[in-house]
């Protein structure tokens, strides 16, 4: 069986939706800073700076981005969508628009909003149109502020038309905010393209990355709107003047930033954003497709129920499937004892491969399902 030289797993990982492996190079990243930190202390600690400005450069052209400077690093998607929904301006009676099957990250922060600033969310049925996009589109009004979507949808892996969506909120200057979280390292993105205005994710599913570190990205004009909540002396115009009594905020995105970074997880999450780019988007985009495919004939030849969307146009690197038969949870738990890393999501069996995976490894996948099957 050939394995990725990166990735020498021991076990069937179908599970990249959830929390992805880190290639050998990011274990080899964390484990230099250690010597570092052990041996030499905080000596090194300006090339320890100049790894994390790679990594907003590596974010930046990942996203879209115009400008590194536009990237800000916070812990974790929910930070960074918390950032936005109580950094704007609302008015009583405002709404957010979102799907009614969104991950509880982006839904719980636009919820909270209700008791603070009677804000209004409208969940939308992405069932209920023609297409998804006509069912949110549909919902906007004329209290409609923000829009806030999943390019991917995390338990049957339908992909947003983005650009379209994006197109129609600028057109009624409606914020559109994106959880990138499921597409970012899996499939292009591009922030300006589709007409962004909020671009956040996490660095530790397809992006190859440790927990703990994520992106936010707000479009310029936006983001000098957003009312802060968190103070510190990284986040103000002159960091590195501890002396300097009067401070502002920085005009870049490090305003979001309010103390020390996270430079261990800056090591690692650089180092795999590395491997992505030395391969390449479109060529892992090509790779997830392939194995997509392939894992979507193979159950249903086995007669699974495929939940995850048939066009190419709406799949990323997510498949979800049923069994036609007996209960799922028992299906999940085969695999794990065979070794199978994957999920239970939309109620059935979620697979999310990535480039590096191995084809035998989704036979073998596909050979355990049929192996419970046979056991019914």
């Amino acid at each position: 069986m050939a394995l990725h030289p990166e990735f020498p797993l021991e076990v069937i990982h179908l599970n990249h939706a959830g929390i992805g492996p880190w290639p050998l190079r990011a274990a080899a990243a964390a484990e230099r800073f250690a010597r570092e930190n052990t041996r030499l202390g905080s000596r090194r600690y300006p090339h320890w700076l100049a790894v994390e400005q790679r990594l907003r450069e590596r974010l930046a052209r990942l996203i879209g981005a115009a400008d590194p400077a536009d990237i800000a690093l916070v812990k974790n998607t929910s930070e960074a969508l918390s950032v936005v929904a109580h950094g704007l301006d609302w008015r009583d009676g405002e709404e957010v628009v979102l799907a009614r099957q969104e991950f509880p990250s982006n839904r719980i922060v636009w919820e909270s909003l209700a008791g603070t600033h009677g804000v209004r969310v409208r969940a939308v049925d992405l069932a209920a149109a023609t297409t998804p996009e006509e069912a949110l589109l549909a919902a906007f009004g004329p209290r409609t502020r923000l829009l806030a979507v999943s390019a991917v949808q995390y338990a049957d892996g339908l992909r947003m038309d983005l650009e379209r969506l994006g197109r129609a909120c600028r057109e009624r200057g409606i914020v559109f905010c994106i959880d990138a979280i499921q597409a970012l390292g899996a499939v292009p993105c591009d922030a300006q393209a589709v007409h962004a205005d909020v671009v956040a994710a996490d660095g530790h599913k397809w992006m190859l990355g440790p927990e703990g570190l994520g992106v936010l990205w707000v479009r310029p004009e936006l983001r000098e709107r957003l009312r802060l909540h968190q103070y510190g002396w990284h986040m103000v115009a002159h960091a590195g003047d501890f002396d300097r009594a009067d401070w502002t905020p920085s005009p870049d995105a490090r305003r979001f930033e309010p103390g020390s970074p996270n430079l261990l997880g800056a090591h690692v999450l650089e180092a795999s954003l590395s491997l992505l780019e030395e391969t390449g988007i479109d060529r892992i985009h090509a790779a997830v497709a392939q194995r997509i495919t392939r894992l979507d004939a193979a159950l249903r030849t086995l007669g699974m129920e495929i939940v995850t969307p048939a066009s190419a146009a709406r799949r990323a690197g997510i498949l979800t499937f049923r069994p036609p038969e007996g209960d799922p949870d028992a299906l999940y738990h085969h695999l794990a004892r065979a070794d199978v890393l994957c999920a239970r999501r939309a109620g059935g069996i979620r697979f999310s491969p990535h480039f590096h995976t191995p084809l035998e490894h989704l036979d073998e996948a596909v050979a355990q399902v049929q192996r419970w099957m046979v056991r019914l």
